[in-house]
């Protein structure tokens, strides 16, 4: 499959005027669950409806931004997609960060309104107070104590209006809402997509790869601002007319569990989305449930390579793969990807078709298959700027292709194997040495839970690998024995020179390790 082999939506496109449409014929069908209730598909058609008018009589116009700073729950695609059927941009922003992170990015933004979750809206307010930019609206979503001048109840919001009649004629290409890098250098970078980008990820993984049916149950570990979330618990399974489980609080082992269980909701999901860190954490928990207390079908894991390890001890305890993959926010979703009828631990699996793959070398030229080199992406869902960032588009986004910033091989069985974010690659002894692999063969050894690998010079200034490891809750290993470990099972060039066991590794809000932060630690000791 190519993307031209699937029909591009037409150029007059709204994507969320899509998305309720597809689902017209299903109005008693659950469409989201969350801890307090249910929503079908015909109510949220009136609540997005409901929303988008209300958001148009507020004096919100046509593609400006609106912030949604929300936990996961069933206002979350409410306000979504009903500022994309007015004709608004959306912006969905982490839960997880600072008063000054949302006060530059209500500025960079320039926000015309704000829908927040109640148990967010103090670090909203206090990023309002930080910010000269004045926003116009701002809609709070289950309050959890009394409103403010000048706030609006979420609830009173959406029944303020009928039903919107007529959806903004918005174009494929317009711009339909905004996703912010991770930012883990630097300040974070608002990722513009278009209309058809969400259609294109739908169509060509949701449907084509991940094969989701309208009676999956869909459950996300990643939450809904996240580009893999969206996709995950929005875009994909509204595509298909599917069940959606949300979850507000943050994805522990114990949390995951009760849901896989049926414990919230009255249904068990079918389909579940993490992460490598989460996944790590399951297998390590004594509540881990036994295989017949859950009804997956199919495990999906993004955000980091997944250590075949990992994914083989997972499916032996539950009798399903985890289909590893990469995506990014300036693709949307996952561009390489194993299936789940092909899975190859150790590799993060093939192409998804209608996307093309090259690796560069550093004169920009093809590198041959196993040989490291720097990703580039070619295909429909690519972002069409980060707004306001001349120079980090023209870095990135280069003639068609998409530059990921990650390093890569290239298997002789068209696979592709993860070598570690391209400024994380270590030299030591004048060869390519991936973080990544070291780390994945270092969590294999049964009193390891996690593991990060970085490059510090040694006497004379040259290049050795060093290991953070922390070990599982009452476990216990030396150096020594974790260096024999991996000697035993790589080149001797690649074991760690050092060892350190720390309690915690420093991580992203999505779980990503910052090896970045263990060199900053490493330099502030020298």
């Amino acid at each position: 499959m190519t993307a031209t082999s699937v029909a591009a939506p037409p150029e007059a496109f709204n994507f969320a005027r899509h998305l309720l449409e597809a689902n017209a014929g299903r109005p008693n069908k659950t469409a989201f669950i969350d801890d307090e209730g249910a929503l079908t598909y015909g109510r949220l058609d009136e609540r997005v409806r409901r929303f988008a008018a209300a958001l148009k009589d507020a004096g919100v116009k046509r593609e400006e931004r609106v912030l949604l700073l929300m936990l996961d729950s069933c206002d979350w695609p409410v306000a979504f997609l009903g500022a994309i059927l007015a004709g608004a941009v959306p912006v969905a922003v982490n839960t997880l960060l600072t008063a000054d992170d949302y006060a530059y990015m209500l500025e960079h933004a320039r926000a015309q309104a704000a829908i927040v979750s109640g148990a967010l809206k103090p670090a909203l307010k206090a990023a309002l107070t930080r910010s000269d930019h004045e926003v116009h609206k701002v809609v709070v979503s289950r309050p959890t104590q009394p409103l403010e001048f000048g706030e609006v109840d979420f609830e009173a919001f959406v029944e303020s209006q009928a039903p919107l009649a007529r959806p903004a004629r918005t174009h494929a290409d317009d711009p339909a809402f905004w996703l912010y890098s991770s930012g883990s250098t630097g300040r974070p970078k608002g990722t513009v997509h278009s209309h058809a980008n969400p259609w294109w990820t739908a169509e060509l993984y949701g449907k084509a790869v991940l094969r989701l049916a309208e009676d999956d149950v869909c459950f996300s570990a990643a939450k809904l601002f996240f580009a893999y979330g969206l996709g995950n618990a929005l875009t994909f399974p509204m595509s298909v007319g599917a069940t959606v489980l949300l979850m507000a609080e943050r994805p522990t082992p114990d949390a995951v569990f009760k849901r896989w269980r049926g414990e919230v909701g009255g249904v068990k999901p079918t389909v579940f989305y993490g992460a490598p860190t989460g996944f790590a954490g399951m297998l390590a928990s004594p509540a881990l449930p036994k295989r017949d207390a859950v009804a997956l079908r199919l495990v999906s894991s993004a955000g980091e390579a997944l250590p075949a390890d990992i994914g083989e001890r997972f499916k032996r305890h539950f009798g399903v793969d985890i289909v590893d993959g990469i995506g990014s926010t300036e693709m949307l979703h996952i561009f390489i990807s194993n299936r789940p009828d092909r899975v190859r631990y150790g590799t993060t699996g093939w192409p998804v078709p209608g996307y093309d793959i090259e690796l560069r070398g550093e004169g920009g030229a093809p590198v041959p298959d196993g040989e490291p080199g720097d990703l580039y992406i070619h295909g429909p869902s690519a972002a069409l700027m980060y707004w306001g960032n001349r120079e980090k588009t023209r870095e990135t986004f280069q003639g068609g292709w998409t530059r990921a910033g990650d390093k890569y091989v290239r298997n002789a069985d068209g696979s592709y194997t993860y070598g570690g974010r391209s400024d994380d690659m270590l030299k030591v002894s004048g060869v390519y040495v991936s973080p990544f692999e070291v780390e994945a063969t270092i969590v294999q050894h049964p009193a390891v839970l996690e593991a990060a690998v970085i490059g510090v010079p040694d006497a004379e200034g040259l290049t050795k690998t060093k290991a953070f490891v922390v070990l599982r809750p009452g476990a216990h290993a030396d150096d020594a024995e974790i260096k024999a470990f991996v000697k035993d099972r790589l080149a001797p060039y690649k074991y760690p020179r050092a060892i350190e066991f720390v309690d915690e590794l420093p991580k992203t809000a999505t779980g990503k390790i910052q090896r970045f932060r263990l060199r900053e630690r490493e330099q502030g000791r020298a």
